[in-house]
């Protein structure tokens, strides 16, 4: 078995100071005016002799892992994921890599992760975070520890957060359902209790009562199981025969809504208006397709990365002012939500 190559190695051999081969590995070469040529002779060799850096040693030397944690409600969700792809997508490009957390919005868990990846050393995050972890946030930032939160955030807090104006996201959704001529609107949302989904129901309600509408609110269980999800729909519908539209205060929920509609024999579009929240490549192709208040992914993912890196490059004991970015989300207007007859 040969002998796993190491710095000492690699300088040795290469008659380079172990400094400057450490500076090229972790992609300073340029902000420490090394030629290119050099830069490449080194990286020629690391990948000819397949040398691998032993990253913990790194990270005790540099005081940097060059890892981000992501903290999210479910890796697997489209929003998420979509996200998450971005990110990796901008930090790779800047030599960091990510570690992915799903919390499934279990706060008890989400302590446990962030204390994992505080563990690991990495070097910042970015937090979808669930109630009652104030307390684990606020110890992120006293010890300085870069950290911006997504898509929902603690009013009590002051820190970074990137997310977008779901109150008038939800607004503009009803407003043009009522300009559809509907007049019996519901909203299928979580009782979660987050911030998000509570701006969401604001937005709801200032539009019905600006439309002079009676308020139709179904919140259904946040951990429930699919099919009991779509149980729930049915018989709100059920017991609530005149609903005519609906606002979908997620994508997923409105999956799980077009699975009740279909049992109930509602044709979307025609017997009833259809909105979703966040919107979803499946969406465009349903038959009809789905309106939607779409995310700007690509703005939100690079207000996140631009956000955190700004904090991780600060110098020494640099303050930076925590920034709230709030996006303006694109209501998109197609056939299941068109005039009701």
């Amino acid at each position: 078995m040969s002998k796993k190559i190491s710095m000492n190695d690699i300088a040795r051999e290469l008659n380079i100071s172990i400094t400057t081969i450490s500076f090229i590995l972790n992609g300073k070469a340029k902000e420490m005016r090394i030629s290119d040529k050099l830069s490449q002779r080194v990286l020629d060799y690391v990948k000819e002799k397949n040398y691998n850096p032993n990253t913990v040693g790194q990270s005790l030397r540099t005081g940097k892992s060059r890892i981000i944690g992501l903290v999210v409600e479910d890796i697997a969700d489209v929003f998420f994921a979509s996200v998450a792809r971005l990110i990796e997508e901008k930090a790779y490009k800047k030599g960091y890599k990510i570690i992915y957390c799903s919390t499934e919005n279990n706060t008890k868990k989400t302590i446990e992760l962030i204390r994992m990846l505080r563990g690991r050393n990495v070097d910042g995050y970015i937090v979808t975070p669930p109630k009652d972890i104030e307390h684990e946030v606020s110890s992120l930032l006293s010890e300085g520890l870069p950290t911006v939160l997504f898509d929902r955030y603690f009013p009590q807090l002051k820190t970074n957060y990137v997310g977008i104006d779901n109150y008038n996201g939800a607004k503009t959704a009803i407003e043009h359902l009522a300009k559809q001529q509907y007049k019996h609107i519901a909203f299928v949302t979580l009782d979660s209790g987050q911030t998000q989904m509570a701006d969401r129901l604001r937005g709801y309600q200032a539009a019905i009562d600006d439309a002079g509408l009676i308020p139709h609110l179904l919140e259904v269980e946040f951990s429930a199981k699919p099919q009991k999800l779509v149980q729930q729909i049915i018989d709100y519908l059920t017991q609530n025969k005149n609903i005519d539209a609906i606002l979908f205060a997620t994508n997923y929920l409105a999956l799980r809504g077009f699975e009740a509609l279909q049992q109930k024999q509602l044709v979307i579009g025609e017997q009833i208006g259809v909105v979703a929240f966040d919107d979803h490549a499946f969406f465009k192709v349903f038959n009809p397709p789905i309106s939607a208040v779409a995310q700007p992914m690509k703005e939100l993912s690079e207000h996140l990365i631009e956000t955190l890196f700004k904090n991780l490059n600060a110098k020494g004991d640099q303050q930076i002012t925590p920034v709230e970015i709030i996006l303006k989300p694109e209501l998109i207007i197609r056939q299941s939500s068109s005039k009701k007859l």
